[in-house]
């Protein structure tokens, strides 16, 4: 009888999402009793605004939504999102190009199996959200990291990016604004990037879920709008998790050319069928609204974010540039590693991660995560009273 592994090579590889690890830690710890403060998860610490919860609430009383629906999406809100796609990044699509998912990393899934044959490779640039490569992995795919740094803003550009390509490169991942690093790449970077990606023939798959939230100058571009020669071979991610405050309820979606979205959808209906008809009406209620409530948190996160990112400079041993959009800082820590500090001596951030969290109670991602080892990861998402208490607390630390 041959000895087969338990659990297959494939999934067996994958590593857990870090930052959900973190979050349940912190969450875990909460609920024993400890007074810890997540700098964690990705999460708004605002409500979901009321006309959505409103409208999910009647939806639940609609026998209609009581049933399968699509498994592309509800006609009215693949409709919807091509309006709300018109109107916020000026890309006009039908809504046959639309496929609603379950949250973005199922949009992000759905897209890396339609496109990625085994041994393709991925172009993605470092620091990196911690699902991407799994996910890129999962289809078959080699990710191929592109390292950036601080001195570049996190920034990649085309000559790092030739200098990655090979004969096997199909696409590339490309963020702005980014998780986990907070940058946003300037119209002109984004262009040169998106003509270069159209001139090689590589997809690019891009995560427009922080559309929204950017700060002072930083301003927002969709490539497919600035490089329209792109847009046959371009996926866009997104979702209304971060702009309404719905991250639990997981609405995401992706938009492509008609092929590789049908293709997307037939995965998707062995794979889960439709999204919650309830969560979906939701999404619709959102997408179909004004943006104010993001215009709230959007000038909540920027007064927490000048907040964090001063008190973290003014530790000793941390580098921490200004993020332009996203609710991430991403501080260099490679200034307190090999010091003692609480009588032990951290030599990786991701050591230095686990004994903030013991000794000063705070919960933070670390670099090693995104590929990005000497670093952390903190979002400045969460209330007023326990960003000033969080800092604090890392500050006597490292006195």
């Amino acid at each position: 009888m041959t000895d087969h592994a338990r659990v297959s090579r494939r999934i067996g590889s994958i590593a857990e999402s870090a930052t959900l690890a973190v979050d349940a830690k912190a969450k875990a710890l909460k609920a024993a009793g400890r007074p810890v403060i997540g700098f964690g998860a990705g999460e708004p610490d605002f409500p979901t605004p009321p006309a959505i919860v409103e409208a999910a609430a009647a939806a639940c009383h609609d026998p209609r939504w009581h049933r399968y629906t699509p498994a592309a999406g509800l006609p009215e809100l693949r409709s919807a999102i091509a309006t709300k796609t018109l109107r916020d990044s000026g890309l006009q699509v039908a809504p046959e190009q639309v496929l609603v998912t379950n949250g973005g990393k199922q949009a992000l899934y759905n897209a890396f199996a339609a496109l990625l044959d085994p041994g393709d490779e991925v172009l993605l640039p470092a620091p990196y959200w911690t699902t991407y490569p799994e996910s890129i992995r999962l289809a078959g795919g080699i990710p191929v990291i592109v390292e950036t740094s601080v001195a570049t803003g996190y920034r990649t550009d085309v000559a790092a990016l030739e200098a990655a390509l090979t004969p096997a490169t199909k696409a590339l991942v490309f963020v702005s604004p980014s998780n986990p690093t907070g940058a946003v790449y300037r119209p002109e970077q984004v262009a040169e990037i998106g003509r270069w990606a159209a001139d090689r023939g590589l997809w690019v798959i891009t995560d427009e879920i922080y559309e929204h939230l950017v700060y002072g100058d930083a301003v927002f571009s969709s490539m497919p709008v600035l490089v329209p020669e792109i847009a046959d071979r371009c996926v866009i991610v997104n979702g209304v998790a971060k702009t309404y405050a719905m991250t639990g309820w997981r609405v995401g979606w992706m938009i492509g050319p008609l092929d590789v979205v049908k293709a997307a959808t037939n995965l998707q209906s062995h794979a889960t069928s439709n999204v919650a008809n309830v969560s979906q009406v939701a999404a619709l209620a959102a997408v179909s609204g004004d943006l104010s409530a993001v215009a709230e948190m959007r000038t909540a996160f920027d007064r927490r974010r000048r907040t964090l990112v001063a008190a973290l400079n003014a530790i000793d041993g941390i580098t921490c540039p200004e993020p332009e959009g996203a609710f991430y800082a991403f501080p260099s820590v490679e200034g307190l590693l090999g010091r003692e500090i609480a009588g032990r001596v951290p030599r990786t951030s991701a050591e230095l991660a686990e004994l903030i969290l013991e000794v000063a109670e705070v919960a933070v991602v670390p670099g090693e995560a995104f590929g990005a080892p000497g670093y952390l990861r903190l979002s400045y998402a969460l209330g007023e009273a326990d960003l000033a208490e969080g800092a604090a607390r890392l500050a006597t630390l490292f006195a």
